[in-house]
């Protein structure tokens, strides 16, 4: 089996990059998969097995996806062929099928790797269907997004989906390890400065062995601290795709963050997002939505607190602006929680929906001509103003629907007031509805 350099038209001599030449020459050396590479994982169980199957590996970049997929056609004795789903067409496809079927004709099997496979459109991804189904290629593809929103279902029916992990700090360590035994030296850094490198590589392999080998180049016999270490080193930008999954999963953390009265891992993901490079009125947007959802009436101050953000946001811009932002995350964080507001109005939702259009009673109705008069329209009115209570307890449903109860305030924060509010007027229509009951059996007696 080839690797990239040979494929590439390279000498076997040329010069190839740390990562290349530490990339595992084994299954047992791939780091920070072991719950996919251990005794009783399932990539361990399929290759024991000796059988095929095609694969999606979802994990984040620098993983190891690159790397298990050619150990697992090396394994196998497959013919290993790698496309990237950013620089191939159908055409090329076509090509690399063709030579897979005159393969199979000679009794070798061929493994495709398509890194980024949800970058194919759909008509892309139906064309693995028939090589797939009728075992012209082993299929593996890499993403670093959900295969259930990017990979075809039809597709995705076909394949066993695997997620690998960010690499942890362990995982990590033993990278630099193997390039201290390769290089026959320690790596130029101090103990701060080294945990910093592994905090800069954010669980990114591929990045990390970059690092060190910049620092094994550039660094001779001295040893660098954390400051002289990242003037040295470019940071990593965070792994962050405004329109995709990592978008996703950090808004619903901060969102769940804040359900969860966290205040401190609020502002955390709150700061991840920021720093990524989110737009902060699409944040502000969301914790708008919040108060009103999840805050609601248990503190009707919540919401006027997040318009104010954004009007602080948008008179002061970035980056003073956004502490606006972090005080409504706080003020949010704090505040007593009901959702009752919000499924109030799921609820009504839900019976205007069943109830189609059913008109309102006509005492309701305003009457300004003689016809909707003689219609009923405003008869028997009570104006409410004019009662004892200042309430007069009518009926406000349409006449052919029951009355009906959406709203159940909790007993948390200003809700409980307006549990008695609601409570109070629940009463008082219950002995008003009463009370006309009465005269008019009176009236009928």
């Amino acid at each position: 089996m080839s690797d990239l350099f040979t494929a590439g038209g390279l000498d076997a001599d040329a010069p190839r990059p740390l990562a290349d030449r530490l990339r595992p020459a084994a299954l047992d050396d791939v780091v920070g998969q072991d719950h996919l590479l251990g005794p009783d994982g399932p990539l361990r169980r399929l290759v024991d097995s000796g059988k095929r199957a095609s694969l999606i590996l979802w994990g984040p970049p620098g993983s190891g996806k690159t790397t298990i997929a050619r150990l697992l056609a090396d394994k196998a004795d497959l013919a290993f062929e790698q496309v990237s789903a950013i620089f191939s067409g159908v055409g090329e496809l076509k090509k690399v099928f063709e030579a897979a079927r005159g393969r199979r004709g000679t009794g070798q099997g061929t493994l495709l790797f398509v890194d980024e496979i949800h970058r194919f459109n759909r008509a892309q991804q139906d064309s693995f269907l028939p090589v797939v189904e009728d075992g012209t290629v082993t299929l593996i593809g890499a993403t670093t997004e959900n295969p259930s929103f990017e990979i075809n279902a039809a597709l995705l029916s076909r394949m066993q989906v695997l997620v690998l992990n960010r690499l942890d700090t362990a995982a990590l360590n033993t990278l630099i390890e193997r390039a201290e035994a390769l290089m026959q030296r320690p790596l130029p850094l101090d103990g701060p400065a080294r945990a910093s490198l592994i905090a800069m590589a954010d669980g990114d392999g591929r990045y990390l062995l970059n690092c060190v080998e910049t620092l094994f180049d550039l660094v001779a016999d001295d040893t660098l601290t954390t400051e002289e270490m990242t003037r040295l080193l470019q940071r990593r930008a965070p792994c962050y795709d405004k329109d995709r999954d990592g978008h996703y999963n950090l808004i619903s953390a901060l969102h769940k963050s804040l359900r969860g009265s966290d205040v401190d891992a609020g502002l955390y993901w709150l700061a991840r997002m920021l720093v990524a490079g989110e737009d902060p009125l699409y944040l502000l947007r969301r914790l708008v939505r919040f108060a009103s959802e999840d805050v609601g009436l248990a503190d009707p101050q919540a919401l006027p607190q997040l318009i104010a953000a954004r009007d602080a946001y948008e008179f002061l811009g970035s980056p003073e602006g956004e502490l606006a932002i972090a005080q409504g995350v706080i003020y949010l964080a704090l505040a007593p929680k009901s959702n009752a507001a919000y499924r109030a109005e799921k609820a009504a939702k839900k019976a205007a929906k069943a109830t189609g259009s059913l008109m309102p009673p006509k005492h309701i109705l305003n009457a300004p001509t003689r016809l909707m008069k003689d219609e009923g329209y405003g008869k028997n009115y009570a104006y409410d103003h004019d009662t004892a209570h200042g309430f007069s307890g009518q009926n406000y449903f349409p006449d052919d629907m029951p009355r009906e109860g959406y709203y159940s305030p909790v007993e948390r924060g200003f809700e409980r007031e307006m549990a008695k509010r609601l409570a109070y007027f629940n009463k008082l229509r219950a002995s008003l509805t009463a009370d006309e009951s009465s005269e008019a059996d009176g009236i009928r007696d």
